[in-house]
């Protein structure tokens, strides 16, 4: 699944997951290629996405929402740090 995250300055990352988790007003929210389409809103949190090899790349953010629609999420918030691999 493509995913981009953007903040109010610029484009954040891109790139491939197959796991996205991100912070939404219900609690964390699981989002896997395929899923059903859908908007989102996000409070503070982290936004997770999955890489090779176990490998997380953690975003702090702060509220904002994300979109979904085919394979492809759109995350965009207020203010996101650089990212850092757990």
């Amino acid at each position: 699944m493509k995913v981009e995250i953007v903040d109010r300055q610029a484009l954040v990352w891109s790139g491939d997951t197959g796991h996205l988790v991100v912070p939404s007003q219900e609690g964390a929210m699981g989002i896997l290629p395929g899923h059903t389409p859908l908007m989102a809103l996000l409070v503070p949190g982290r936004v997770e996405v999955n890489l090779s090899e176990g490998r997380s790349l953690v975003f702090e953010v702060d509220g904002g929402f994300v979109t979904v629609d085919e394979d492809r999420a759109y995350v965009v918030v207020e203010h996101s740090d650089t990212g850092h691999t757990e």
